[in-house]
């Protein structure tokens, strides 16, 4: 079954409704981060594509673990597990200010929207080479339908 399209306009402000629904002190059902830290942390996906210059490019052999081992678990359709480990990038420690957090996440999902598909179509990713529209999309939207359900929305 395909996620849904989050390069499709209803779908990104359906997501969007869901982060609004949430508020600073919004209890997650599993795992350890604050609503803040996890907008933040959903924000590390979106950095690595429109900030680059805050990752240092992933080479060499491994790029090549990481398309092997980690790719088709954070491309395919298939949904994450709770409490599934995730890469030292993207943890956040510290707090984090909801507001700001909240605004620079529904920012990118606005902007990869309006970028669309097109923008996406083999675009290289930072970890795992160039990737389809459909990878782009299940990665952006399987990552944000889990951190949001972890927090109840």
């Amino acid at each position: 079954m395909a996620l849904p399209n989050i390069f499709d306009q209803k779908v990104a402000d359906a997501v969007i409704e869901r982060i609004n629904g949430l508020s600073a002190d919004t209890p997650p059902l599993w795992g350890k981060m604050t609503a803040p830290q996890m907008l933040a942390h959903c924000c590390v996906t979106y950095e690595m594509v429109y900030e680059k210059e805050k990752y240092p490019p992933v080479k060499g052999i491994m790029k090549l673990i990481l398309k092997w081992m980690v790719k088709d678990k954070v491309v395919s359709e298939k949904p994450y597990k709770k409490n599934s480990p995730t890469a030292p990038v993207f943890l956040i420690k510290g707090p984090r200010d909801f507001e700001t957090e909240k605004a620079r996440l529904t920012g990118f999902i606005k902007k990869t929207q309006q970028l669309g598909e097109k923008a996406f179509d083999g675009k290289e990713s930072h970890s795992f080479g160039p990737l389809s529209v459909a990878e782009w999309n299940n990665m952006f939207y399987k990552h944000l339908d889990h951190h949001l359900k972890q927090f109840g929305k």
